[in-house]
């Protein structure tokens, strides 16, 4: 099988929108879940989704743990060898606080 890991922010993770970041769409709604069914079983898709996640940014509210950068080479590590890898951040480095 081919890993592929998919890394981002609350639309990776599946949040529904409006409700808290534990309340998220079913595994075969998430976009990573819709991948894996199109691309079949030669390939294994990972979910590394995290709401809040930014692309350099420690969050002053949130935690320094939703800095997408300093966790994104350990989660390159823990998941290599790797055949591609989808990067959807930036829609909360908009938040005013940043």
């Amino acid at each position: 099988m081919r890993p592929v890991l998919c890394y981002g922010d609350s639309n990776t993770h599946g949040q529904i929108p409006g409700k808290g970041p534990l309340e998220r769409y079913g595994p075969a709604e998430r976009w990573p879940g819709i991948l894996r069914a199109q691309l079949g079983p030669d390939w294994y898709v990972i979910e590394e989704g995290l709401s809040g996640r930014t692309t350099v940014h420690d969050d002053p509210i949130e935690g320094a743990h939703k800095n997408g950068r300093t966790y994104l080479r350990p989660c390159l590590q823990s998941h290599a060898t790797l055949d591609l890898v989808i990067i959807m951040l930036g829609t909360n480095d908009l938040k005013i606080r940043f």
